[in-house]
C-alpha cells in the first residue's frame, strides 16, 4: 500500500464529509448537475486529493489546455488543484468524458481492490494491537477501580464558581436594581463608620468564596498551605502557621482559658485575620443577634483562609484533601460550615448547595456531617437531577439511600422530576420511594407532624397506628440522624402537595403491614445492617447546628463575660488599627488580672504597688487591678492587702443574699476606706474574693459589697458545697449619637459547676429606672 492511499484512508477516517464531496465530483462527471457558482466559489478543500491525480489522471495535464483554459487561469488563485480538475473536465467534449470516465473507472477499481487487501492487512493488525490494548486496560481497570470511583465522587463534586457569590444568586432573585441598591446603602454606611481614617492605598486579592470589603485591612500573610502529598488521585495539604501566628495563638489559648473576650479582641487589633479570634467573634457576635456582623466575620476569615491557598490547591475540582484531623485544618470546616448556614438564612440555596459541596470534598470523612443536609440545599435550589445523580455516584456501595435524609429527598425528587418529565419506567415511582423511607424510617412521620406541624385529621389516624405510633426506634445511630433530618428539612414538608404524596404513601404503608406482617420483619432486619452499632456513631453532630434557628441570649447577660459593649466598637475600629502604623496604638482599658508585685522582692510593698499603678493613673484610662497572692508576700500582710473595707463583717444573714460559712477576712482596724466610696456617691457595687465559702451580697449604705464566691479547685471550700463563680451584668444607656454612655442597670448571679450549671440568688443591685434603687 502506498504512503499515498494510506494518507487517504486516513482522511476518510476522521473527515466522514469527503466521501459526500466525491459523490458530488461524479455527478460532475457525468453531467447530472453542475454546480452553482455559490458551492463552485465555496468548496470543501481536501489536500489529500492531490494525492491520487498522478495515478487516476495520467493525461490530465493534455486536458488542461482546453478551450476553457484563458477561464481556469482567471480561477486558478482561488481554487485548489481538485476544483481546476474538475473545471477542466466538465469543459472537455462529451465523447471524451464517457471513455475518460470508463477508462478511470477500470483504474480505481484495480486501485481499490488492490488497496482493499493492504488495508484489510492494516486493519488486522490494528485489531490484534487493539485487543491486546483493550485486554491491558481491563486488567488496569479492575486493579484501579477504588481510584475510579474515587474519580467519580471528585467530579460530582465539582464546584461552579459563579455559585459561590451570593449576590448572583440574590441578583437573580431580586434584580440588580435592588441589589445595586442595597450595596449602596451597605458601602455608605461603611464609609461612615471609617471616616477620618487614614488608609493606605492598596487592593485586595479577588477570591471566590468571600467577596472582600474595601474596608478591610491588607491580607498579612501569616497563614500559609502545605503540600504533603498524592495518594489516589488526590493532593493532601495542611494549613500552617507563621511565627506571629503562632504567638498569636499561644495568646488566644490564654484568653479561652480564662474566657477572657476583651483578650481576644486585643489579638485581632493586632492580628485581624487571627482564625481562631474571628471564629469566636462570629459566634458571639450570633448570639447576640448581629447576624450581618457574624457574617461578615466569617467572610473574613474564609478570605484569610483562600489567600493562604498553596498553588497547587484546586478544591473547586474536588481533587483536594484538607484532613479534619490536622488542628490547623479545622478553622476552614468551621468557617465554611457556618458560611452555608448564613447563606441559606439568607435565602440563597444554590450557593449554600455549592459550599455544601466543597465541604463535602475536602474530608471524605465528612467530620462536619454535610452529608446529611446537602439533600436539603439540592432541593432548595431546584437541583433534583444532580442530586439523584449524586445519590448514584457519590459511594460505590450506593448505600446513601439508607441516611434519613436520603431516603425521604430522593422521593421528593423523583416526584418533582415526574412532574416535569413524567414517569421514568427504568425507575421507582415518588410513591415507591415515599413507601420504602417509612418502611426504612417510621419515626419520621410522627416528629414531621409536631415539627411542621400538620394538623389535617388525616395524620390523626395514621398515628394511631402501631407502627407510626412511636417516634423513637431504639438504634441511637438511628435516631439521632431522623432527629437532624427533622430539624433541617422540616419546611419542606409544609407544602400540601408534598403532604399529600407523603399521607398517600403512608396509608399505603398501613394497608400493606395489615395485609403482610412479614414485610416487617423484612425492613426490622434492613434497618439493623444499616445501623448496626448500639452505640451513636453520629453523636458528634449536634442537632442544633443542623436548625434553620438563631438561638440568641439577653445581651445585659453576656456584657461581663463578651466584654460588651467595648467589644462591637472593637469589631468597627479593628480595620483602622490594622493600618495605623505610625499614630500609635489606640487607647484601650487596662486590666491587671493577676499579681501586682513580686512581694519578696519589693522593699516596700505600699510604694511598689502605688508604682505599679501609676502609669494607668497618669493616662486617665479606665483600669481594674485584681490583688494576688504575691501582693502579701512582702510588708504587707494579707490583712493589710484586704484591709480596706472591714465592713463586710458587719452583716447578719437577715439583710444579705447567699450564705456566710466563715469568718470575714478582714483588718481589725477601719481605715475609712468604705466611707470614701459613699461620699465618692458614684460607687454602686463592691466585689471581693479570699473567703473561698461566703457568696453573699448584701446592701450597705446605697453600697452593694458582694463575695465573687469560691471557684477555684486548687484552694479549700467545703464538702457537697457546689464550687460557684458570680456573674456581673453592667448595661449601659446609649447617647443620641450612638456611642455608649452612662451605667443603666447592674445584675448578678452565681453559677454553680454542677450537673446542670445551675443558675441561683438572682439580683438586680442598682437600676437607674428605678431611680437609683435595687
Amino acid at each position: 500500500m502506498s504512503a499515498r492511499l494510506m494518507k487517504k484512508v486516513l482522511n476518510e477516517q476522521y473527515r466522514p464529509l469527503e466521501v459526500k464531496e466525491d459523490e458530488e465530483e461524479d455527478n460532475q462527471l457525468n453531467g447530472e448537475e453542475s454546480a452553482s457558482p455559490e458551492s463552485a466559489s465555496r468548496p470543501s478543500i481536501n489536500p489529500f486529493d492531490l494525492l491520487n491525480e498522478d495515478d487516476s489522471e495520467p493525461d490530465q495535464g493534455i486536458e488542461l489546455t482546453s478551450a476553457n483554459e484563458s477561464l481556469e487561469q482567471y480561477d486558478e488563485k482561488e481554487k485548489s488543484p481538485s476544483q481546476k480538475y474538475t473545471a477542466a473536465v466538465s469543459a472537455s467534449n462529451p465523447k471524451s468524458k464517457k471513455k475518460k470516465k470508463k477508462k478511470n473507472k477500470d483504474s480505481s477499481i484495480s486501485n481499490k481492490d488492490r488497496g482493499e487487501k493492504e488495508l484489510d492487512q492494516i486493519l488486522e493488525n490494528l485489531s490484534v494491537n487493539a485487543n491486546s490494548s483493550t485486554k491491558q486496560h481491563t486488567e488496569d481497570r479492575v486493579a484501579n477501580q477504588h481510584k475510579i470511583v474515587k474519580q467519580q465522587s471528585a467530579s460530582i463534586l465539582q464546584l461552579e464558581p459563579k455559585y459561590l457569590n451570593a449576590e448572583n444568586e440574590l441578583r437573580r432573585i431580586f434584580g440588580s436594581k435592588v441589589v445595586k441598591s442595597f450595596e449602596s446603602s451597605n458601602q455608605a454606611s461603611s464609609s461612615r463608620q471609617i471616616r477620618g481614617v487614614r488608609r493606605g492605598h492598596y487592593n485586595l486579592r479577588k477570591t471566590v468564596l468571600a467577596q472582600p470589603a474595601d474596608h478591610w485591612p491588607r491580607w498579612d500573610g501569616s497563614l500559609s498551605m502545605e503540600f504533603l502529598e498524592t495518594k489516589d488521585g488526590y493532593n493532601y495539604f495542611r494549613y500552617a502557621h507563621s511565627s506571629s501566628y503562632y504567638q498569636a495563638q499561644k495568646t488566644f489559648e490564654a484568653a479561652k482559658a480564662i474566657n477572657d473576650i476583651n483578650g481576644l479582641a486585643s489579638i485581632l487589633l493586632y492580628h485581624p485575620y487571627h482564625l481562631d479570634s474571628l471564629l469566636t467573634m462570629a459566634d458571639y457576635f450570633k448570639v447576640v443577634g448581629e447576624q450581618q456582623m457574624s457574617a461578615e466575620v466569617i467572610a473574613k476569615s474564609l478570605y484569610a483562609l483562600e489567600c493562604a491557598w498553596h498553588p497547587m490547591f484546586t478544591p473547586l475540582q474536588g481533587n483536594c484533601q484538607l484532613k479534619f484531623s490536622h488542628d490547623t485544618n479545622k478553622p476552614m470546616f468551621t468557617a465554611l460550615f457556618t458560611h452555608m448556614k448564613n447563606l441559606d438564612r439568607r435565602g440563597c440555596h444554590r450557593s449554600a448547595l455549592e459550599v455544601c459541596k466543597l465541604l463535602l470534598s475536602l474530608d471524605s470523612d465528612d467530620p462536619m456531617g454535610a452529608i446529611f443536609c446537602i439533600d436539603y440545599f439540592a432541593l432548595r435550589a431546584e437541583e433534583y437531577a444532580w442530586l439523584e445523580k449524586f445519590s448514584e455516584d457519590y459511594k460505590s456501595d450506593n448505600s446513601i439511600w439508607l441516611f434519613p435524609n436520603f431516603s425521604y429527598s430522593l422521593a421528593v425528587c423523583r416526584f418533582y422530576l415526574e412532574r416535569e418529565a413524567g414517569t421514568d419506567d427504568k425507575k421507582a415511582t415518588s410513591t415507591d420511594l415515599m413507601k420504602q423511607a417509612l418502611m426504612l424510617h417510621p419515626s419520621v412521620i410522627k416528629k414531621l407532624v409536631a415539627k411542621v406541624p400538620l394538623k389535617d385529621r388525616v395524620w390523626t389516624n395514621i398515628l394511631k397506628n402501631a407502627f407510626f405510633r412511636s417516634d423513637q426506634t431504639g438504634v441511637p445511630s438511628q435516631d439521632h440522624l431522623i432527629n437532624i433530618y427533622v430539624e433541617r428539612n422540616y419546611l419542606i414538608w409544609r407544602l400540601p402537595d408534598l403532604q399529600k404524596l407523603l399521607s398517600d404513601a403512608a396509608q399505603s404503608v398501613v394497608e400493606t403491614i395489615e395485609n403482610n406482617k412479614s414485610e416487617l420483619k423484612d425492613w426490622a432486619c434492613v434497618r439493623k445492617e444499616a445501623f448496626s452499632s448500639e452505640k451513636n456513631e453520629y453523636g458528634h453532630l449536634l442537632v442544633s447546628d443542623f436548625s434553620d434557628s438563631v438561638s440568641s441570649i439577653p445581651q445585659e447577660n453576656l456584657q461581663n463575660f463578651m466584654g460588651a459593649p467595648r467589644m462591637r466598637e472593637v469589631m468597627q475600629n479593628e480595620n483602622e488599627i490594622a493600618n495605623l502604623h505610625e499614630n500609635g496604638h489606640a487607647p484601650r482599658d487596662v486590666a491587671n488580672r493577676r499579681d501586682n508585685i513580686f512581694g519578696h522582692d519589693a522593699k516596700d510593698s505600699a510604694n511598689s504597688m502605688d508604682a505599679a499603678f501609676a502609669p494607668a493613673i497618669a493616662s486617665n484610662i479606665p483600669w481594674v487591678a485584681v490583688l494576688g497572692n504575691h501582693d502579701q508576700e512582702g510588708s504587707l500582710s494579707r490583712e493589710n492587702v484586704m484591709k480596706h473595707i472591714v465592713e463586710y463583717a458587719s452583716f447578719k444573714p437577715s439583710n444579705f443574699i447567699g450564705v456566710k460559712q466563715e469568718g470575714v477576712g478582714s483588718a481589725s482596724v477601719n481605715s475609712g476606706f468604705f466611707s470614701t466610696l459613699v461620699e465618692a456617691e458614684d460607687v454602686k457595687a463592691v466585689f471581693t474574693g479570699h473567703d473561698h465559702v461566703n457568696d453573699f451580697c448584701g446592701k450597705l449604705t446605697g453600697i452593694q459589697l458582694c463575695y465573687g464566691g469560691g471557684f477555684g479547685y486548687h484552694a479549700y471550700g467545703k464538702a457537697g458545697w457546689s464550687r460557684r463563680a458570680r456573674v456581673v451584668v453592667v448595661s449601659l444607656d446609649k447617647t443620641v449619637k450612638g456611642s455608649w454612655g452612662d451605667v443603666k442597670s447592674i445584675k448578678t448571679w452565681k453559677r454553680l459547676d454542677d450537673q446542670h450549671l445551675t443558675t441561683i440568688d438572682s439580683q438586680i443591685l442598682w437600676s437607674k429606672s428605678f431611680g437609683g434603687r435595687n
